[in-house]
């Protein structure tokens, strides 16, 4: 059974009611529970006189049928007028509808200024000043609903119609960029067409199909597009008739008509004349974002000298040669090697907003800390050099543009904390491509490894603009999913303030994408400054669900998988969302300023606390018992001489896959020295923690104690200048 959609509670105010579709739509909306305004000057259609009878009539159809309605008599360009009327009526003002409209037809030779002025008074200028005067109502109540009223002659043009064509098309304008600024309002304004017997169009049509264009056949769109269910938002539709058909703009490939350091001429123009439009695999640019990317893609093709009339959009037509998933998908990309320090590390956290002004920071900013750890999110870093360098357009079967890549998804998966310095290689392959129409869905899966060990699994989907309508699956079981939040209020939410430098700090780290540092760049891309990296703001979540839900434990993070929907600009606040359900963390970001959802469908998933992995000394064969077993012997042989020339007490804490897996204490400062395994009731004057595997390479000599330390592999708590001794201890003693 479908539910009837009701305005019950929402006020209405429609311009123009006093007749035709204004009247229509004042019906219709009193008729589903709505409170209505009914505005209507009383004039001609040419816009003289003036009369209260024709909205006073329609409000008395309304109340006769037991509705709400008041009546104003003011001329849409007093728009504050009309919203107080609202308000002092109902209280509130939720739905405008921008019908009120003249026509004074001339021929453009014949056109007076005043014929000019009056049609733009009150269809562009009317309708903006009854918008301005709701827009903050609108705002403050988080919803609104605007419609504004073009025409067929706007759209295509009339002859005769030039005043009235200009005002339809800049009502047009006027709605994209309200749908634009009030969408984080929950304010949608979307644009109709109408055509439809009234007093306007009886002028230009034969009576017979004035009669069949009934009003009643446009206003079921109308409602529709004003329920709070609708999420249309900058629409465009032509109705009549019974009939709804939406429009967009489509536009040609287009050529490039000039070589770098040279002048365009009208002669390349007139020679690429027929491939400037030629309509083929035209493109629907839905936004002033990817209009403006074009240009970007040319001027970069200009300055790399691309021949001219290379298609500035290539690899993004809807062909089938372009996508080919039976040659790409299973294809490897290639082995990528990534090394990298402690100090990488540092910079990646900083990147991701960590700050000494927090304690429980240090563990991830000093490489001293004695539990210095990489942030889980790091896996990313090595695992997008396969992005970075262009590997996909070399794979077969994937003609694609790499400019017009979007990072869709991400998910990244670790099977073991990772390690804080190392080298690191990630395989890369083509999961699956997904057709989506308007683009392809490319998913990349990278597996990384230490050694042969594997660390870490990441899957990044890819939108490719353009690539789409190759006849491919929409659908994938390769797909890592994301998955919605519970419908309950948060569990936790956290706020945190990006810096001004955060883009510049986070590239660092190896995205050096100019679209994040450099203004004219995202300007060319839409963006009125740089933007932070999606992956910046999926690290900033990381680590918020980490502290919350386990007490920054590296150990404990499983996995995360995100959707990108907006960026965030540097200085903009992060506010994360958290639910948890069992080990599962769901979040979702959003600009704490603006109220923009940056991360969704996102969640992560934490190792339980009891069932975290631990090493277990008495489990876990190491091979640094061995020397400790030595040095123990020698001790008990030579402990006096040993006290003598160290008079030190160190504590050693040997760990194995992150976690703690033995601790011993050499003694030899008091009586004849002596070694203790396990923790220690008395104070070590320093205590040096180390991988069983990177101690082994200390004591066989191949790594010096020194560089080991400020390679982080090596951490000293206590008297640091004691450390000076240890080769004394291991290389003397300690030799198997």
């Amino acid at each position: 059974m479908t539910v009837p959609l009701s305005f019950a509670g929402k006020v209405v105010l429609v311009t123009g009611a006093g007749g035709g579709l204004g009247r229509e739509y004042a019906l219709a909306f009193a008729e589903r529970g709505a409170s209505v305004v009914v505005n209507d000057l009383g004039g001609d259609i040419k816009g003289g006189g003036k009369s209260s009878s024709a909205a006073d009539k329609v409000v008395e159809v309304i109340k006769a049928k037991g509705g709400k309605a008041v009546a104003n008599y003011d001329s849409v360009e007093d728009g504050e007028k009309l919203i107080q009327t609202a308000l002092d009526a109902f209280g509130r003002i939720d739905i405008v509808v921008n019908n009120a409209g003249i026509l004074r037809d001339r021929s453009f030779a014949r056109t007076s200024d005043l014929d000019w002025d009056l049609i733009h008074r009150v269809h562009l200028r009317g309708s903006f000043m009854v918008t301005r005067a709701a827009w903050n109502h609108m705002k403050n109540q988080q919803f609104g609903r605007i419609i504004m009223t073009s025409s067929a002659a706007g759209i295509y043009g009339n002859f005769g119609q030039a005043n009235y064509s200009a005002a339809k098309l800049g009502l047009l304008g006027l709605a994209n960029t309200l749908a634009i600024e009030g969408r984080k309002y929950n304010i949608h304004c979307n644009t109709i067409a109408p055509t439809a017997g009234s007093r306007l169009t009886e002028t230009v049509m034969p009576p017979d199909l004035v009669e069949s264009l009934k009003a009643e056949y446009v206003s079921p769109l109308v409602l529709w597009l004003c329920h709070e269910q609708c999420q249309e938002n900058g629409g465009l539709f032509e109705v009549g008739a019974g009939w709804i058909g939406k429009l967009r703009w489509e536009r040609t490939l287009g050529s490039i008509v000039r070589h770098k350091n040279q002048h365009v001429t009208p002669e390349e123009v007139r020679d690429k004349w027929d491939q400037i439009c030629d309509f083929t695999n035209a493109t629907k640019p839905a936004s002033i974002q990817e209009s403006l990317h074009t240009l970007v893609e040319v001027l970069s093709k200009v300055e790399a000298g691309e021949r001219l009339g290379g298609n500035p959009t290539r690899g993004l037509a809807s062909t089938t040669s372009a996508i080919n998933p039976s040659e790409a998908v299973g294809k490897m990309i290639g082995e990528m090697t990534f090394s990298y320090t402690h100090m990488h590390c540092i910079l990646y956290a900083l990147g991701v907003g960590m700050s000494t002004k927090e304690p429980d920071h240090l563990k991830f900013l000093y490489e001293g800390h004695e539990d210095f750890s990489c942030l889980p999110t790091f896996g990313v870093i090595p695992a997008q050099v396969s992005m970075m360098e262009g590997g996909l357009a070399n794979v077969p079967g994937l003609n694609i543009d790499p400019t017009r890549i979007l990072h869709g998804e991400q998910y990244l998966e670790l099977y073991k904390p990772l390690p804080t310095s190392g080298t690191l290689t990630s395989k890369s392959s083509i999961a699956d491509i997904l057709d989506k129409g308007s683009g392809a869905v490319i998913l990349l899966d990278v597996h990384t490894y230490n050694n042969q060990e594997l660390v870490c699994y990441s899957q990044f989907s890819v939108f490719v603009v353009g690539a789409g309508g190759f006849g491919g699956k929409r659908s994938s079981d390769q797909a890592v999913v994301t998955v919605p939040p519970p419908n309950r209020v948060p569990d936790i939410v956290v706020t945190d303030e990006t810096t001004r430098d955060q883009a510049a700090l986070y590239r660092l780290s190896g995205d050096w994408n100019p679209l994040h540092i450099d203004p004219a760049f995202a300007a060319l891309g839409g963006f009125k400054s740089p933007i932070l990296h999606g992956l910046c703001s999926f690290g900033f979540a990381a680590r918020h669900v980490l502290k919350q839900y386990a007490d920054n434990d590296v150990s404990r993070f499983k996995s995360i998988k995100v959707r990108f929907v907006k960026p965030v600009l540097p200085g903009q606040s992060i506010q994360t969302k958290m639910w948890k359900e069992g080990n599962r963390i769901h979040f979702e970001c959003k600009v704490k300023e603006t109220g923009a959802v940056v991360l969704a469908g996102a969640y992560i998933d934490l190792h339980p606390a009891s069932d975290a992995s631990t090493v277990s000394a008495e489990t876990e064969v190491l091979q640094s018992d061995l020397v400790f077993a030595e040095i123990g012997r020698r001790i008990k042989d030579l402990g006096g001489e040993l006290v003598k020339k160290v008079n030190a007490i160190f504590g050693w804490e040997i760990t194995k896959g992150g976690k703690t897996a033995a601790q011993w204490t050499i003694d030899l400062k008091t009586g004849n020295g002596a070694l203790h395994k396990g923790p220690y009731s008395g104070k070590a004057d320093v205590t040096i923690t180390v991988s069983d595997e990177d101690f082994m390479d200390v004591v066989a000599g191949k790594t010096n104690p020194q560089k080991a330390f400020f390679a982080g592999k090596l951490k000293v708590r206590g008297n640091i200048m004691l450390s000076q001794k240890l080769e004394t201890i291991l290389k003397d003693y300690a030799k198997l």
